[in-house]
């Protein structure tokens, strides 16, 4: 069955769509990578966006407008990957426009009818309100996907993604995927991507390949004055996540006494290493000891921010591979994530870890928009039947 998966990040740098070959298989599924292409945003449609998200409050107008742009944005992005192949269903993330997990709060937009018109196919879309209603964070819900690429009988391993906001996911070795653990553990690439458009005006909107942090130094004072004044949450227990809302744009204009000082350079540098800190102190508290940590996401491709957290990891005693190493692509795999999810949700199957959000209980995600949904949903129960899977 082809199916595609669509995801737009808290980094705004466009759309990921990803074509995918999926089988149900035991009680996982059978996964390859068709194709995967990326939409960058134009620098206008960015512009509206960024006006629209915290700390700026968007009139519902704007919101309404945004919708059907973002639809159109999907839609394109889904005949691109599709390249005039048949597509049985698409999955769509959507962007997130608001998000409070520890109030169950949580909206995306990108009017998946728009989708459905395009490739012709059943959309399914609005994943993470569900798991909001049952108490949850709505956030994580990648776990699910990372316990099935990742988990092993010989190891603890975490999945790391690096977007916006960076997450992990603890993979126990022998572990069932109910009992992985999960969170938001802060600023992924939005605080470095913010400071960028904060101190170029607006002329760059991220530091390419890390370049500027690598002609930097790091200052260690205020990596530690930030995540003291920043403790609230980072060393909140999980379930937990965050987002703009948190740490976005506002949070370097709180904080500017501690970059006021400090060059482009400097502060990129700094703020690449407040990223590790978060992330690693956050796994020394919360995750396994010397886990093998398989990292996805666009946070993957800042050489100095990589450097750094190879350093780290390796002082503690981890290890730290790209997903690629592991057959997963690391820029894909949010896409491909909710493919499978899709999936799931087109069986009726619960797709999210309590463990993991906070809800109290498994619930089936997400909302359908249908196209042909009878006959999607005979292809699947042959597809199971024949793979001796319910």
């Amino acid at each position: 069955m082809r199916a595609i998966g669509l995801m737009s990040g808290t980094s705004l740098d466009g759309i990921d769509a990803a074509l995918v070959e999926i089988e149900p298989d035991g009680d996982g599924y059978a996964l390859e990578l068709v194709r995967f292409v990326t939409q960058p945003f134009e620098p206008e449609l960015r512009a509206r966006l960024f006006a629209a998200l915290p700390p700026n409050v968007a009139s519902p107008a704007a919101v309404a407008h945004l919708d059907r742009e973002l639809g159109s944005r999907f839609a394109a992005a889904a005949r691109a990957v599709a390249d005039g192949e048949h597509v049985d269903y698409v999955a769509s993330h959507g962007l997130t426009l608001h998000h409070d997990g520890a109030a169950s709060e949580t909206m995306q937009i990108g009017d998946p009818y728009a989708i459905r018109d395009a490739v012709a196919a059943s959309v399914v879309f609005d994943f993470r309100r569900a798991d909001c209603a049952a108490g949850g964070n709505g956030a994580p819900l990648v776990p699910y996907v990372d316990a099935l690429l990742f988990a092993s009988d010989a190891d603890d391993v975490v999945a790391l993604n690096i977007g916006g906001i960076a997450n992990v996911t603890v993979l126990r070795r022998g572990a069932s995927a109910a009992e992985a653990t999960a969170w938001d553990t802060g600023p992924g690439n939005m605080l470095l991507d913010a400071f960028v458009r904060e101190r170029t005006s607006g002329g760059e909107t991220f530091d390419r390949d890390g370049a500027y942090a690598a002609r930097g130094r790091v200052d260690a004072r205020v990596v530690a004055e930030l995540t003291a004044r920043e403790a609230f949450y980072l060393v909140l227990p999980p379930p937990k996540s965050t987002g703009r809302e948190r740490f976005g744009v506002q949070l370097l204009r709180a904080q500017a006494d501690l970059f006021a000082d400090l060059s482009l350079e400097d502060g990129c540098a700094t703020l690449c290493a407040f990223t590790v800190a978060t992330i690693c102190d956050g796994l020394a508290l919360y995750g396994p000891p010397a886990p093998r940590v398989v990292a996805s996401g666009g946070g993957t491709r800042n050489a100095t921010l990589w450097a750094m957290l190879r350093g780290r990891f390796e002082r503690d005693g981890s290890t730290l591979v790209r997903s690629n190493e592991l057959g997963v692509d690391a820029d894909a795999k949010e896409a491909v994530a909710f493919a499978v999810l899709g999936y799931e949700t087109l069986r009726g199957r619960p797709g999210n870890l309590p463990r993991a959000t906070g809800a109290r209980s498994s619930v089936v995600l997400g909302a359908i928009v249908p196209h042909e949904l009878a006959t999607l949903l005979a292809k699947m129960r042959d597809a199971c039947a024949s793979n001796g899977v319910v």
